[in-house]
Protein backbone atom coordinates (compact mmCIF):
# COMPACT_ATOMS: atom_id res chain seq x y z
CA UNK A 1 0.00 0.00 0.00
CA UNK A 2 2.91 2.31 0.86
CA UNK A 3 4.13 2.07 -3.32
CA UNK A 4 3.93 5.00 -5.43
CA UNK A 5 0.80 3.79 -7.65
CA UNK A 6 -1.05 3.31 -4.18
CA UNK A 7 0.01 6.21 -2.93
CA UNK A 8 -1.13 8.24 -5.72
CA UNK A 9 -4.24 6.76 -5.77
CA UNK A 10 -4.71 7.64 -2.22
CA UNK A 11 -4.32 11.17 -3.03
CA UNK A 12 -6.74 10.92 -5.98
CA UNK A 13 -9.26 9.26 -3.85
CA UNK A 14 -8.70 12.27 -1.03
CA UNK A 15 -9.65 14.95 -3.79
CA UNK A 16 -12.70 13.22 -4.72
CA UNK A 17 -13.83 12.44 -1.04
CA UNK A 18 -13.10 16.57 -0.39
CA UNK A 19 -15.20 17.46 -3.87
CA UNK A 20 -17.88 15.41 -2.76
CA UNK A 21 -17.87 16.87 0.58
CA UNK A 22 -17.73 20.17 -0.67
CA UNK A 23 -20.63 19.37 -2.21
CA UNK A 24 -22.29 18.01 0.65
CA UNK A 25 -21.88 21.07 2.97
CA UNK A 26 -22.92 22.89 -0.25
CA UNK A 27 -26.28 21.38 0.07
CA UNK A 28 -26.70 21.47 3.57
CA UNK A 29 -26.00 24.87 3.28
CA UNK A 30 -29.42 25.33 0.96
CA UNK A 31 -31.06 22.71 3.50
CA UNK A 32 -32.09 25.46 6.25
CA UNK A 33 -33.65 28.47 5.52
CA UNK A 34 -31.69 31.09 7.99
CA UNK A 35 -34.22 33.81 6.91
CA UNK A 36 -37.66 32.68 6.67
CA UNK A 37 -40.80 34.89 5.92
CA UNK A 38 -42.07 35.88 8.98
CA UNK A 39 -45.92 34.58 10.05
CA UNK A 40 -48.49 37.42 8.13
CA UNK A 41 -45.89 38.73 6.08
CA UNK A 42 -47.82 38.10 2.81
CA UNK A 43 -50.70 40.09 4.55
CA UNK A 44 -49.15 43.30 4.63
CA UNK A 45 -50.16 45.19 1.24
CA UNK A 46 -47.06 46.41 -0.50
CA UNK A 47 -46.51 48.49 -3.49
CA UNK A 48 -46.34 45.85 -6.52
CA UNK A 49 -43.18 47.85 -7.50
CA UNK A 50 -41.44 46.29 -4.49
CA UNK A 51 -42.23 42.87 -5.00
CA UNK A 52 -41.85 41.98 -8.75
CA UNK A 53 -41.00 44.01 -11.79
CA UNK A 54 -42.51 43.53 -15.33
CA UNK A 55 -41.20 40.47 -17.00
CA UNK A 56 -39.17 39.28 -13.83
CA UNK A 57 -40.31 35.74 -12.13
CA UNK A 58 -42.00 36.16 -8.99
CA UNK A 59 -39.43 34.20 -6.19
CA UNK A 60 -40.98 31.66 -4.51
CA UNK A 61 -41.30 33.48 -0.60
CA UNK A 62 -43.48 35.70 -2.44
CA UNK A 63 -45.99 34.11 -3.94
CA UNK A 64 -49.68 34.87 -2.61
CA UNK A 65 -48.07 38.07 -1.18
CA UNK A 66 -51.03 41.08 -0.99
CA UNK A 67 -50.31 43.92 -2.90
CA UNK A 68 -51.17 47.45 -3.76
CA UNK A 69 -51.67 48.57 -7.96
CA UNK A 70 -52.96 51.74 -9.63
CA UNK A 71 -53.93 51.79 -13.21
CA UNK A 72 -56.76 51.66 -15.83
CA UNK A 73 -58.45 49.37 -17.60
CA UNK A 74 -58.06 48.53 -20.94
CA UNK A 75 -61.14 48.41 -22.89
CA UNK A 76 -62.35 44.73 -24.84
CA UNK A 77 -59.53 42.92 -22.78
CA UNK A 78 -61.94 41.37 -20.07
CA UNK A 79 -62.01 37.31 -20.97
CA UNK A 80 -63.01 34.57 -19.29
CA UNK A 81 -60.94 31.73 -17.72
CA UNK A 82 -62.42 28.38 -17.57
CA UNK A 83 -61.89 25.82 -14.71
CA UNK A 84 -61.67 28.12 -12.00
CA UNK A 85 -62.86 26.26 -8.45
CA UNK A 86 -64.24 28.60 -5.50
CA UNK A 87 -64.40 26.91 -2.16
CA UNK A 88 -64.39 23.57 -3.98
CA UNK A 89 -66.57 25.05 -6.19
CA UNK A 90 -65.88 24.72 -10.19
CA UNK A 91 -66.59 28.10 -12.33
CA UNK A 92 -64.99 30.95 -14.15
CA UNK A 93 -62.70 33.93 -13.43
CA UNK A 94 -63.44 37.01 -15.76
CA UNK A 95 -59.88 38.69 -15.89
CA UNK A 96 -58.70 42.18 -17.87
CA UNK A 97 -55.44 43.57 -17.93
CA UNK A 98 -54.77 46.58 -15.93
CA UNK A 99 -52.50 49.18 -17.62
CA UNK A 100 -50.56 50.03 -14.43
CA UNK A 101 -49.23 53.48 -13.63
CA UNK A 102 -45.97 53.02 -12.54
CA UNK A 103 -43.77 51.03 -13.73
CA UNK A 104 -46.26 51.25 -17.18
CA UNK A 105 -46.97 47.81 -17.86
CA UNK A 106 -49.54 45.13 -18.44
CA UNK A 107 -50.53 43.55 -15.71
CA UNK A 108 -52.98 40.65 -16.20
CA UNK A 109 -56.03 40.54 -13.06
CA UNK A 110 -58.73 37.74 -12.26
CA UNK A 111 -61.47 39.90 -11.15
CA UNK A 112 -63.99 37.61 -10.19
CA UNK A 113 -66.18 33.90 -9.79
CA UNK A 114 -68.77 32.71 -10.95
CA UNK A 115 -70.33 29.48 -11.50
CA UNK A 116 -72.08 30.69 -14.69
CA UNK A 117 -70.97 30.49 -18.12
CA UNK A 118 -73.68 32.90 -19.01
CA UNK A 119 -73.00 35.03 -16.23
CA UNK A 120 -69.26 35.15 -16.78
CA UNK A 121 -70.03 36.33 -20.58
CA UNK A 122 -72.40 38.59 -18.99
CA UNK A 123 -70.27 40.60 -16.72
CA UNK A 124 -67.42 40.32 -19.30
CA UNK A 125 -69.71 42.26 -21.37
CA UNK A 126 -70.45 44.65 -18.98
CA UNK A 127 -66.90 45.03 -17.91
CA UNK A 128 -65.94 46.19 -21.29
CA UNK A 129 -68.91 48.74 -21.55
CA UNK A 130 -67.59 50.04 -18.75
CA UNK A 131 -64.21 50.48 -19.02
CA UNK A 132 -63.53 54.05 -19.64
CA UNK A 133 -59.35 54.53 -18.58
CA UNK A 134 -60.32 56.07 -15.76
CA UNK A 135 -57.53 55.14 -13.04
CA UNK A 136 -58.11 52.71 -10.44
CA UNK A 137 -56.45 51.32 -7.29
CA UNK A 138 -56.51 47.71 -6.45
CA UNK A 139 -54.80 45.24 -4.23
CA UNK A 140 -54.81 41.49 -3.80
CA UNK A 141 -52.36 38.65 -4.35
CA UNK A 142 -49.93 38.44 -7.03
CA UNK A 143 -49.56 35.00 -7.88
CA UNK A 144 -46.92 32.90 -10.50
CA UNK A 145 -48.05 32.10 -13.69
CA UNK A 146 -49.77 28.74 -14.31
CA UNK A 147 -48.82 28.58 -17.72
CA UNK A 148 -50.60 28.18 -20.96
CA UNK A 149 -52.23 25.44 -22.22
CA UNK A 150 -52.52 23.84 -25.71
CA UNK A 151 -56.00 23.00 -26.67
CA UNK A 152 -57.06 19.50 -27.04
CA UNK A 153 -58.33 18.15 -30.51
CA UNK A 154 -62.21 19.75 -31.03
CA UNK A 155 -61.64 22.48 -28.44
CA UNK A 156 -62.38 26.21 -28.94
CA UNK A 157 -58.66 27.18 -29.61
CA UNK A 158 -59.65 30.71 -27.77
CA UNK A 159 -60.81 28.71 -24.99
CA UNK A 160 -58.77 29.74 -21.99
CA UNK A 161 -58.36 27.16 -18.99
CA UNK A 162 -55.06 27.88 -17.60
CA UNK A 163 -54.50 31.47 -15.53
CA UNK A 164 -51.61 32.29 -17.85
CA UNK A 165 -50.19 36.63 -18.44
CA UNK A 166 -48.75 34.51 -21.70
CA UNK A 167 -51.61 33.19 -23.27
CA UNK A 168 -54.27 36.21 -22.33
CA UNK A 169 -50.85 38.84 -23.88
CA UNK A 170 -52.24 36.96 -27.51
CA UNK A 171 -55.64 38.29 -27.22
CA UNK A 172 -54.95 41.61 -25.26
CA UNK A 173 -54.75 45.33 -26.94
CA UNK A 174 -51.18 46.58 -26.79
CA UNK A 175 -49.66 49.83 -28.41
CA UNK A 176 -47.88 49.50 -31.33
CA UNK A 177 -44.49 50.20 -29.66
CA UNK A 178 -45.21 47.35 -27.29
CA UNK A 179 -45.07 47.49 -23.40
CA UNK A 180 -43.47 45.38 -21.04
CA UNK A 181 -46.05 42.83 -19.18
CA UNK A 182 -45.73 41.40 -15.48
CA UNK A 183 -45.27 37.79 -15.49
CA UNK A 184 -47.37 36.89 -12.52
CA UNK A 185 -51.04 37.78 -12.26
CA UNK A 186 -53.22 39.33 -9.99
CA UNK A 187 -56.02 38.17 -7.98
CA UNK A 188 -58.43 41.14 -6.86
CA UNK A 189 -59.53 40.96 -3.08
CA UNK A 190 -61.43 44.32 -3.23
CA UNK A 191 -64.20 44.40 -6.35
CA UNK A 192 -65.68 47.73 -6.31
CA UNK A 193 -67.62 50.15 -8.55
CA UNK A 194 -68.63 48.10 -11.90
CA UNK A 195 -66.91 45.20 -10.83
CA UNK A 196 -69.39 44.67 -8.60
CA UNK A 197 -72.02 45.54 -10.85
CA UNK A 198 -70.85 42.72 -13.11
CA UNK A 199 -72.38 40.59 -10.24
CA UNK A 200 -69.35 38.61 -9.93
CA UNK A 201 -68.38 37.09 -6.23
CA UNK A 202 -64.91 37.46 -4.71
CA UNK A 203 -62.19 35.49 -5.70
CA UNK A 204 -61.39 33.20 -2.27
CA UNK A 205 -57.62 33.23 -2.07
CA UNK A 206 -57.13 32.20 1.48
CA UNK A 207 -53.09 33.32 2.26
CA UNK A 208 -50.15 30.83 1.42
CA UNK A 209 -49.04 27.82 4.15
CA UNK A 210 -45.57 28.13 5.35
CA UNK A 211 -43.11 25.82 4.19
CA UNK A 212 -41.01 24.05 6.65
CA UNK A 213 -37.29 26.47 6.96
CA UNK A 214 -35.73 22.68 6.66
CA UNK A 215 -35.56 20.86 3.45
CA UNK A 216 -35.15 17.56 4.11
CA UNK A 217 -34.53 16.31 0.33
CA UNK A 218 -31.42 19.02 0.23
CA UNK A 219 -30.71 16.94 4.25
CA UNK A 220 -31.08 13.48 1.85
CA UNK A 221 -28.39 14.90 -0.81
CA UNK A 222 -26.06 15.62 1.74
CA UNK A 223 -25.69 12.78 3.15
CA UNK A 224 -25.81 11.03 0.09
CA UNK A 225 -22.79 13.70 -0.70
CA UNK A 226 -21.27 12.25 2.39
CA UNK A 227 -21.33 8.32 1.80
CA UNK A 228 -20.24 8.65 -2.06
CA UNK A 229 -16.81 10.59 0.06
CA UNK A 230 -16.37 7.21 1.96
CA UNK A 231 -17.00 5.48 -0.67
CA UNK A 232 -13.93 6.83 -2.72
CA UNK A 233 -12.02 5.61 0.20
CA UNK A 234 -13.81 2.18 0.26
CA UNK A 235 -12.73 1.61 -3.19
CA UNK A 236 -9.19 2.61 -2.73
CA UNK A 237 -8.83 0.39 0.32
CA UNK A 238 -10.25 -2.94 -1.67
CA UNK A 239 -8.59 -2.58 -4.63
CA UNK A 240 -4.61 -1.89 -2.20
CA UNK A 241 -6.02 -4.65 -0.45
CA UNK A 242 -6.75 -6.79 -3.18
CA UNK A 243 -3.43 -6.24 -4.86
CA UNK A 244 -1.34 -6.49 -1.79
CA UNK A 245 -3.20 -10.19 -1.01
CA UNK A 246 -2.37 -10.98 -4.81
CA UNK A 247 1.24 -10.04 -3.83
CA UNK A 248 1.05 -11.80 -0.93
CA UNK A 249 0.21 -15.23 -2.23
CA UNK A 250 2.78 -14.99 -5.62
CA UNK A 251 5.26 -14.43 -3.02
CA UNK A 252 4.26 -17.83 -1.22
CA UNK A 253 4.00 -19.69 -4.21
CA UNK A 254 -0.22 -19.64 -4.30
CA UNK A 255 -1.70 -19.42 -7.57
CA UNK A 256 -5.37 -17.44 -6.76
CA UNK A 257 -6.96 -19.38 -10.28
CA UNK A 258 -6.18 -23.06 -8.28
CA UNK A 259 -7.95 -22.30 -5.16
Amino acid sequence: MLRPRWIAMLLFALLVAGVFAWLGQWQLSTAIDTDPVPAGATEEIRPIADVVAPGEYLEEPLVGQKVEVDGAWVPDDFIVVSSRFNDDVQGYWVTGQLRTADPEAALAVAIGWTASRADADAAARTLNDAATGERVTLTGRIISDEGPRVPDAGEDPLEQSRMSPAALLSRWHLPEGGIDVFRPYLTSTDPTGALADAGLEPISSPAPELGSPINWLNIFYAVEWAVFAGFAFYLWYRLARDAWEREVEEFEGVDPDEE
